[in-house]
């Protein structure tokens, strides 16, 4: 991230919106901006890769049981509108493949993946891939419930609206295995 076109935009925006740039409440506010998109948007410094390998220290298992953490709180911002993709709640399992993950890791892999200008669906893609290259098992899911501001405080102002999505891999596109998962 280059910090010093970030301070220029946000000023730039400032100025657009036709705020007092030199008002005690907004002089520093580029310089917060930028330190503010810098914390919340780590995860574009990094692929999924680079994430399996800062995340995906794993243990050698003779279990082919589901694992599941549930109920992980995140957010994110969307690409479209810049908007907070919020009060997300992310759900996470897989069956190893020999190797298991530290449970710690699944939410550090999740909010790393939502540290990016994301979509929703995009965000399931990745904590899924992540997942799969830290373990070499195809047997993944994750489901993700959020708010998104782009859709509760502009536009249709659905404000009671909650989006989920489900993305799934391998024994979880069976029936027996993706209830058992939902149900847990």
């Amino acid at each position: 991230m280059d910090k010093n076109k970030v301070e220029r935009a946000v000023k730039d925006l400032l100025i657009g919106l036709g705020a007092d740039i030199h008002s005690e409440g907004l002089k520093d506010t580029p310089m917060r901006v930028a330190k503010m998109y810098g914390e919340v948007l780590e995860g574009m410094k990094y692929s999924n890769e680079e994430i399996a390998k800062m995340f995906g220290k794993s243990f050698e298992v003779d279990t082919n049981g589901l694992v599941a953490v549930k109920g992980i709180q995140s957010f994110s911002y969307c690409e479209h509108h810049l908007a907070l993709m919020y009060d997300m709640t992310i759900d996470i399992g897989y069956i190893p493949n020999g190797k298991v993950l530290g449970l710690s890791k699944l939410p550090r892999i999740a909010e790393m993946c939502c540290k990016r200008l994301q979509l929703q669906e995009r965000i399931g893609e990745d904590i899924a891939e992540v997942i799969k290259l830290a373990t070499g098992t195809n047997d993944v899911i994750v489901v993700i419930k959020a708010n998104h501001s782009c859709m509760t405080s502009r536009g249709i102002k659905a404000r009671e609206s909650k989006t989920t999505t489900i993305t799934k891999y391998g024994k979880f596109n069976q029936a027996d295995t993706f209830n058992e998962f939902m149900r847990g």
